[in-house]
Parts: C-alpha cells; sequence; structure tokens
C-alpha cells in the first residue's frame, strides 16, 4: 500500500485548515492508537494544557512510529478534554506538533480516568506495506 488517506469534504459543508469532514482510508493493514495522556518516559504528567496536549500527540507519533506509520497516515484523531478548561492552549500546542496536516477530528469534554491529566488523544491509522 503506497497511497495515503485522502480527505473528504463535501460541497456545501464547512472546509477547515484543521480538520477534514471525512477520510479514506486504502485497504490494508490499520493501527488503533490507544488514549496517550501528557506523560514523559519516565510516566510523569507534565503541568498544564499545552505540554499535556504536546505531549500526548509526541507519544501518539511515537506508537505510529513503532507500528511503522506516520502521522501521514492517520485518518482519525479523537482528543478528549477535561470538562471545564479552556482548548485554546490544546488547540495551539496541537498544531505545534501536529503541524498543518488535516483528518478527521473528533474532540470531546469528559472526565479523565488519571488524576490531573487534562487531555488523552487516541488515533486510528494506516499502516503501509513496505
Amino acid at each position: 500500500m503506497t497511497a495515503e488517506p485522502r480527505p473528504v469534504d463535501p460541497a456545501g459543508m464547512p472546509t477547515s485548515p484543521a480538520f477534514a469532514q471525512g477520510m479514506i482510508a486504502p485497504a490494508g493493514p490499520m493501527l488503533f492508537v490507544g488514549g496517550q495522556n501528557g506523560i514523559d518516559g519516565s510516566g510523569a504528567l507534565l503541568d498544564g494544557m499545552g505540554p499535556q496536549s504536546e505531549q500526548a500527540l509526541r507519544n501518539v507519533l511515537t506508537v505510529l512510529d513503532a507500528a511503522g506509520s506516520g502521522p501521514e497516515y492517520v485518518v482519525k484523531l479523537t482528543i478528549y478534554l477535561a470538562a471545564g478548561v479552556d482548548p485554546t492552549a490544546a488547540y495551539a500546542a496541537t498544531r505545534t506538533v501536529w503541524g498543518d496536516r488535516r483528518t478527521a477530528v473528533t474532540v470531546l469534554s469528559m472526565t479523565p480516568a488519571r488524576p490531573g491529566a487534562l487531555v488523552e488523544i487516541d488515533a486510528v491509522a494506516t499502516v503501509p506495506e513496505r
């Protein structure tokens, strides 16, 4: 498989530089990345929405790399934010690590399972055959 997932942006629906309305994933192996918090390699939870968001995305990138995939193969991100927090820092941090790459995205507000966690991010990606 060499084709990367491609965005679907139907006419008459809003278009965003940050996300796609849908993604078409080529047939092949799929990777489901479990929810990643803003914890570093030692397991310490970073302080604040921005640092936690950046680290959670770096953790997603690490899992993608270990599976032989990469951010260009992600078809869906789900971002879970702690209830009542201002998402502005999370969005800015996400762009810092993720760049201008578009994918399908869902953002939800919830109560994190890990005390002190402000964000958790999971992903669905294709794995290119090499």
